[in-house]
């Protein structure tokens, strides 16, 4: 088949597993054309079967914004004209699915019909898609795409809970390529962080309020009186400078590492003893399977769709939102003995197999050739 995967380029979670998922489809022999303002990071490298078409947004000064909208549903077209797309596959609601709509119509016009699927992954129907300037419209083109899909039965919840949903959405869960996330002592960067063999506790995130990094820090700060540990933070965002402020605050500078944004966090995960994810909002927690698969155990709140993923006691512990204190004893229970947590880590292990790209991948094929079997 002939995709177009239309998606935000950057480090979020929705542009991560649409361009993984478009390399997938492209490695099993479909062409992909990948359309967004700029490269999505994960794709870095030249793929057999993989285009990307990138979205030009002329500047007027007649307009005080820039019409993207207008520019990407032009692009679209045009793709899907010249390449005969078989489906249009839209990341993140706002505002790809309305767009995709728009330019459904317009192909129609010239005799082609492009049948739309919608992937609904988190804060474009939790945050965004409930503000009041962006509801009516994201209703719309919920219920009038030819499938909508959900990362989370939590996400899917929540919008039929926020919006007057009459189309069906499907519960198609986030993924990872779990072969990646293989433990290799040459490159890690344990030897870096903990010299000393001091335990490694890390966070992977945009660093914004919702991911609540004062949690993981004052966490950490009754922890390491516990068991001698470095903290490790990777990513960057807003929140980043109140976080440094606040470790040098508790004088804990020492002991706690920023490594900014990374591309590819396969070879740095491994080399942790336990992952941190305390967000007041998740709606699947794709950096906590990442964590799971490499073997890592997950202290997290039990928010969204994260329940989905980990196990309580079993790969993890979850806590509610803003209760670092139990996130640091459950921390402790699992670092103090190793037995312990290399049992949770295999436990983690075997849990993120049940998500691997292998059991999804198929899922989403069975989608594509159901709803083109539709014209």
């Amino acid at each position: 088949m002939k995709i177009g995967m239309v998606l935000y380029p950057t480090f979020g979670g929705s542009g991560v597993v649409a361009t993984e998922l478009g390399m997938a489809l492209a490695r099993k022999g479909h062409q992909i054309h990948f359309i967004s303002y700029s490269q999505p990071v994960r794709l870095d490298r030249f793929m057999e079967n993989v285009f990307y078409h990138e979205v030009n947004v002329p500047s007027y000064p007649l307009f005080e914004y820039h019409p993207y909208e207008t520019a990407l549903t032009s692009k679209i077209v045009n793709v899907a004209l010249h390449e005969r797309l078989d489906i249009l596959h839209v990341h993140y609601a706002i505002p790809h699915a309305s767009v995709a709509l728009l330019a459904k119509q317009i192909v129609l016009s010239k005799g082609m019909h492009l049948p739309i699927i919608c992937t609904l992954h988190g804060t474009d129907i939790t945050l965004v898609g409930k503000d009041s300037s962006y509801k009516p419209v994201i209703t719309y083109a919920i219920n009038h795409s030819d499938a909508v899909t959900a990362v989370s039965e939590s996400l899917r919840q929540d919008t039929l809970r926020h919006f007057e949903v009459i189309n069906n959405i499907r519960v198609i869960y986030n993924f990872i390529d779990t072969s990646l996330y293989k433990f290799n002592p040459d490159e890690c960067i344990k030897k870096i962080t903990s010299p000393n063999g001091e335990k490694v506790i890390m966070h992977i995130s945009n660093f914004r309020p919702v991911k609540r990094i004062p949690d993981i820090i004052r966490a950490f700060d009754i922890i390491r009186k516990h068991i001698p540990s470095k903290l490790v933070l990777i990513g960057d965002g807003p929140e980043r400078q109140p976080a440094e402020d606040l470790v040098g605050t508790l004088g804990i500078s020492k002991d706690v590492i920023f490594l900014g944004k990374i591309k590819s966090t396969e070879n740095i995960l491994p080399c942790a003893d336990l992952f941190m994810l305390p967000s007041d909002a998740e709606s699947f927690g794709v950096s906590a399977l990442e964590a799971m698969a490499s073997g890592v155990p997950v202290i997290s709140t039990n928010v969204g769709g994260v329940p989905e993923v980990q196990i309580h006691g079993k790969t993890g512990f979850l806590s509610n939102v803003g209760d670092y204190a139990d996130m640091a004893k459950n921390a402790i229970y699992i670092l103090e003995n190793d037995e312990r947590r290399k049992q949770f880590s295999e436990n983690a292990k075997l849990r993120a197999a049940d998500f691997d790209i292998k059991k999804i991948l198929p899922i989403y094929e069975n989608l594509y050739q159901e709803i083109r079997n539709k014209q």
